[in-house]
């Protein structure tokens, strides 16, 4: 009697065959530069509370070429994950609607987009003035 052996999908890969899958899991691999960078900013603040020696020494690390080149890097890959996000709002936002039709899916996502710039470039302002 022939044993019967089970079905075992193979997972290795298994995202690299859909260019749907792939993308997610360009965007999901971008939190783990959020994750770096949010444990860079809390070392900041930890050295902040040892002294100024300390936090302008910090501060002379982020000036270093490697902390320059996770930062761009951080930069895109936290903007490609921004990118996605507005585009995929309009898809799990409540129905909104004015004057009894429904907002096009490109006012929210080109909104969300704006939203984000424009944020932006006020943190980048206030920082600059401080």
């Amino acid at each position: 009697m022939a044993s019967i052996k089970p079905y075992v999908r193979p997972m290795r890969g298994w995202w690299r065959k859909n260019p749907y899958y792939v993308r997610y899991m360009i965007r999901e691999a971008s939190s783990i530069f959020l994750a770096i960078y949010t444990v860079i900013l809390l070392m900041g603040l930890l050295r902040l509370t040892q002294g100024e020696a300390a936090y302008e020494a910090w501060r002379a690390a982020l000036t270093s070429f490697g902390s320059i080149v996770f930062h761009l890097l951080a930069l895109l890959t936290v903007s490609y994950h921004a990118y996605t996000w507005w585009k995929v709002a309009p898809k799990t936002a409540p129905d909104i609607r004015i004057a009894g039709r429904p907002l096009p899916e490109l006012v929210i996502t080109v909104g969300g987009w704006l939203a984000t710039l424009g944020m932006s470039a006020l943190v980048y302002i206030v920082m600059r003035w401080m």
